[in-house]
């Protein structure tokens, strides 16, 4: 069992990055754990908006096009599953990052403690969400919120998806990272691909977001996230030091933001991954 009072956590609120950075923060928060530094709890922003891969997404599965001229960011995330379409006002995203030998070695049971605060802040927002009780067939493979639902990783509120988690571990760390609907987007999320082929009615039967349930704004819904998080990790607030800024910058640049990665998965930092998942 993971015991977090026995350990030092930090929780950084929420900022807006662009999606490369985002991404890169989560490299440098694991690299931060493995050396003996803090863990950390985050809630992020995607600004601008992003459409970020799977690490095995297809690249010819996405229209480039038609995200170039909406200024969505492309970014390929390090852990499996479809992509997903993040913005600024839609979506909540979090990460959880310790050290591997702190956490459970079994997926499933890593994914149940490590989701623990998202159903917490749920369940706060009046929104009871819970893990999906059983496989739903795929909708559209290429789109994250349109794959098999799957019981170990999705939340699912009211039978639609409220909520997909994934996690990628390498020999010194383990990142969990999550989006959290606030407010859904089928039009937008379809249109980031090629030939789609589900209809929006269709995104609309298997996404449903926070807003549809509750009368509560975005913010207050961050602030619920945060606090869960934050109780659960028993975690003081933080923040990033310089040379951690400093190195994500120069991760973002160098992977994230690299064709060799989002187009092809090739890349270029050469990271040591052990299991994926997502």
């Amino acid at each position: 069992m993971l015991d977090t009072e026995a350990t030092e956590w930090r929780l950084i609120p929420e900022e807006s990055r662009p999606g490369p950075m985002c991404m890169a923060l989560d490299a440098v928060a694991a690299e931060t754990a493995a050396a003996g530094g803090p863990r950390t709890v985050r809630v992020y922003q995607w600004e601008p908006a992003t459409l970020s891969l799977g690490y095995h997404q297809d690249e010819d599965t996405i229209d480039w096009e038609y995200c170039s001229e909406q200024n969505i960011t492309v970014t390929r995330r390090p852990t499996g599953g479809g992509a997903i379409y993040h913005d600024a006002y839609g979506d909540i995203s979090y990460s959880i990052i310790a050290p591997a030998d702190e956490l459970p070695g079994d997926l499933m049971t890593c994914y149940e403690q490590l989701c623990q605060p998202l159903l917490t802040a749920c369940a706060s927002m009046g929104v009871p969400a819970d893990f999906a009780e059983k496989q739903r067939e795929a909708l559209f493979e290429p789109a994250c919120y349109l794959r098999d639902i799957h019981p170990a990783h999705d939340i699912v509120y009211d039978g639609r998806k409220v909520s997909g988690n994934a996690q990628y571990r390498r020999r010194d760390s383990v990142i969990q990272h999550g989006s959290l609907t606030y407010q859904a987007t089928p039009e937008r999320t379809r249109s980031c691909f090629v030939e789609p082929a589900t209809s929006v009615g269709a995104v609309e039967s298997r996404i449903t977001g926070i807003d549809e349930h509750v009368a509560l704004d975005r913010a207050d819904c961050v602030r619920a996230l945060e606090s869960a998080l934050g109780e659960w990790a028993h975690a003081e607030r933080g923040a990033w030091t310089e040379e951690e800024l400093e190195r994500a910058h120069t991760i973002a640049n160098e992977k994230f933001d690299a064709d060799a990665w989002n187009r092809s998965g090739t890349d270029p930092l050469a990271d040591t991954v052990t299991q994926r998942s997502g």
